[in-house]
């Protein structure tokens, strides 16, 4: 018997003891509570802290999904429930990381600083995803690295990424016990609050966490960095395929929420009707949104963060390149492909076709009237592609439009304060290499959460490749551990040996804006300075202000 399997699966938290699960060397607790269900008049408002119980309460399952329409690619368990009642988080711990003595919530058995903590947003357009995807197991992600790691649910879609706050004044409701902007951004941050109170129960450090996350959980990361809510609540961060410069203003905010009212037939006057409908009647109208914001203005989100006077004051490429942002060190980084899923999915949140990429050229020059080099950014940009529009280059030109060249923007400004490390996805399996997939959007979520599907059953090594995935992965894998330990991003000692000897290690520069080092992952990692440099000298800064 190992000490795991006598150590203690009950762990007390600020609201209620919970019982959880042992999976090998690593104990998970699943479906725990960080807020109060956001229902009725809490619909639309900031969360608030859960009702306390008082008997043991299992936490073997993960919590409910988020109302929304549930995607193929999310390869969730069907068990798993949709609900209003979903702010929840999940948390895996190496074995050992809670001492087994005592009362259960005790000191870490590592001493009283604990285990690093990783807190994952997971992505999903702000309007799908879940906790309970298979992709963000953290177990062996806990187990490698010796670290704890948590997921949190928040709100999605018209419940969390629409905001109503406009609407307080017709509404005769105040601000705050109307509408409040950003309820799903207020969710993230309720979660890290959870953690700070609760995680040294599981053996954790709150003073040694890592927030990341990947798409919208990526670009929430770098919102949250740019909020003065979160001062303390976390010490670095991982942006994994951020759109960071998918946050919106307040005139367009509205518009949206009134687009929205006129959707599901209700006056501004009785906005408060919003809180009378069904969740699942609210995902229907807010798909219908989606679509037609995203088909009117290429390349803009329908659900997204928008700037309010309290946690998002100001929009966080601004806030990064004025240095108005806490100096946290930060990794960021994109995929080769990021582009190919999205044509896949049939998604509307990337133009794909050089209709709707000269669409959203257009869009922008007519954003930024009389401003220098606006009229012309469109054919300067896409004459950097050389075979525009032939081939996948619209594709090429959405990818960089949406994700790579708001990366750049931020690390290229975060780098002049802080220590900042940016790499690109480029590994691909035989499989998706021969079918044109290639390093797509959220390709490198098995790889960082070691969470590969059993052998025969991924689907993405039908054509072999799994043991140099699993190597790649392993590298990346160990880098971020490495971050996570405070350590700069070269392989950890908890990184799997087979995965990566001394041998492999690649010297990654930090991040500046005069050499731009950026370590590509993939079967050999590499190091190339300013990748592409002729595409990002052809975007320009200026169009940074184009949303």
């Amino acid at each position: 018997m190992t000490r795991g399997d006598r150590e203690s699966l009950i762990r007390k938290t600020a609201a209620g003891a919970v019982r959880g699960a042992r999976d090998g060397e690593v104990l998970s607790w699943k479906g725990i509570p960080f807020a109060a269900a956001p229902t009725g008049n809490r619909r639309f408002r900031r969360p608030q802290p859960p009702a306390p119980w008082h008997e043991l309460r299992d936490a073997t399952a993960f919590g409910a999904m988020a109302p929304q329409h549930v995607l193929k690619s999310m390869d969730v368990d069907p068990s798993v429930p949709l609900s209003e009642d979903c702010l929840t988080v999940n948390v895996w711990a190496p074995a050992g990381a809670a001492a087994p003595a005592g009362a259960p919530g005790g000191a870490g058995a590592s001493g009283a600083a604990g285990r690093p903590v990783m807190v994952w947003i997971h992505g999903g357009g702000y309007f799908a995803g879940s906790t309970a995807q298979r992709f963000y197991d953290a177990t062996t992600l806990a187990a490698e690295g010796d670290v704890v790691v948590v997921t949190v649910n928040y709100r999605l879609g018209i419940l969390g990424f629409v905001d109503f706050s406009s609407l307080n004044r017709a509404t005769g409701e105040s601000f705050g016990h109307g509408f409040d902007a950003n309820v799903g951004l207020r969710d993230q941050i309720a979660g890290l609050t959870w953690v700070q109170q609760n995680i040294a129960a599981f053996g954790g450090d709150p003073g040694n966490v890592t927030l990341f996350g990947e798409s919208a959980g990526g670009a929430s990361v770098i919102a949250l960095m740019a909020s003065p809510l979160t001062a303390g609540l976390f010490h670095r961060a991982i942006a994994q395929s951020a759109p960071v410069t998918s946050v919106y203003g307040r005139e367009r905010a509205a518009t949206v929420a009134h687009r929205f009212l006129d959707i599901v037939g209700i006056e501004p006057g009785d906005a408060h009707r919003l809180r009378e409908l069904d969740p699942f009647d609210l995902v229907d109208a807010g798909a219908e949104l989606v679509h037609e914001v995203s088909g009117s203005v290429p390349g803009t989100l329908a659900m997204a963060p928008v700037i309010d006077d309290e946690v998002v004051p100001e929009y966080p490429l601004t806030a990064f390149r004025e240095g108005h942002v806490p100096r946290l060190p930060l990794i960021i980084g994109t995929n080769r492909d990021e582009s190919s899923f999205f044509k896949l999915m049939r998604s509307p949140l990337l133009p794909i076709t050089s209709e709707k990429i000269e669409q959203m050229f257009a869009e922008i020059a007519a954003d930024n009237p009389g401003a220098p080099g606006f009229d012309e950014a469109g054919a300067r940009i896409t004459s950097a592609y050389p075979s525009y529009p032939r081939r996948r280059t619209p594709a090429e030109v959405s990818r960089d439009a949406g994700f790579r060249m708001p990366s750049i923007w931020l690390a290229e400004a975060h780098s002049r304060n802080a220590p900042t490390w940016m790499y690109r996805f480029d590994h691909a399996t035989p499989l998706l290499k021969v079918t044109g997939i290639g390093a797509t959007h959220a390709a490198e979520l098995a790889y960082v959460f070691g969470s590969f599907a059993p052998r025969g059953r991924d689907i993405v090594f039908g054509l072999g490749g799994r043991p140099e995935a699993l190597r790649v992965a392993g590298r990346m894998r160990g880098r971020w551990i490495a971050f996570a330990r405070g350590e700069a991003p070269e392989l950890s000692a908890g990184a799997d040996p087979d995965a990566a000897g001394s041998d492999d290690v690649v010297p990654w520069p930090p991040y500046d804006p005069e050499t731009r080092p950026t370590l590509i992952i993939d079967r050999e990692e590499r190091v190339e300075h300013d990748p592409d440099g002729e595409i990002r000298e052809a975007w320009g800064p200026e169009i940074l202000a184009f949303r």
